[in-house]
């Protein structure tokens, strides 16, 4: 089984092709949409991403352009290029700047799909252990159910999420806006406290039935999971 909801930029600037594109993703991603080069590369070096699906034709900077700059910056998110180029030297020279694959337009959804997926699997998420396992907690990434103690425990989606960041992050204070940032599409509105909502639903399963709790306050910061104390 792939890991679920990675989150997943599309940058494109068609409307149409964007929303159909993002309407396919967004039952297996989280998913966000550049409609520009620069607006991607924005969102690319303050966001962390999975994958990445780029578009050549951009209005301001070229998907080229895009793909050596970020490469060039040191972000080594999978980058599909999507593109209407067939002759095989050019579509040499896009892997050569720092592409991973590349798809030809017209594409099929589901092929879209398989190779993200492929991508997926030896991108910088397939880094984390298919078992997280801090005490006596521990998650399985794959199927993404959880215990403690042996005992299961059912978390909703964005619980799952916001747990397995923590845990990926333990020992770190991360931000309620990190957290946001990484749980739900950059730019969504959301409630103030919508995170501390998250995090209490959280407590009341991870931590209130057990002896020690591993959800902790990081005053003047937000949250962490830790072990010690």
């Amino acid at each position: 089984m792939r890991r679920k909801f990675m989150k997943l930029l599309i940058v494109e600037d068609n409307h149409l092709l964007a929303a159909s594109l993002k309407d396919q993703c967004k039952t297996h991603y989280i998913v966000d949409v550049a409609r520009t080069g620069s607006q991607a590369l924005e969102l690319a070096t303050t966001t962390t991403y999975g994958l990445i699906v780029l578009d050549l034709g951009l209005p301001d900077i070229s998907g080229r352009s895009v793909c050596q700059r970020l490469r060039e910056q040191g972000i080594t998110t999978p980058i599909l290029v999507a593109t209407g180029v067939k002759d095989p030297e050019e579509c040499i020279h896009l892997l050569d700047d720092g592409a991973d694959d590349y798809i030809t337009k017209p594409y099929n959804g589901e092929v879209l799909l398989a190779r993200l997926r492929a991508l997926g699997r030896r991108g910088p998420t397939a880094k984390f252990d298919q078992s997280l396992t801090i005490d006596d907690l521990v998650i399985n990434t794959q199927s993404r159910r959880v215990t403690r103690g042996n005992v299961p425990i059912t978390l909703r989606k964005k619980e799952y999420d916001i747990l397995e960041y923590l845990v990926q992050n333990r020992g770190r204070a991360v931000t309620r806006a990190m957290i946001l940032n990484h749980v739900w599409e950059t730019g969504k509105e959301s409630w103030n406290n919508t995170v501390d909502v998250h995090i209490k639903y959280l407590r009341d399963k991870i931590d209130k039935p057990f002896d020690k709790p591993l959800i902790k306050t990081a005053y003047g910061i937000g949250y962490m999971v830790d072990t010690s104390g």
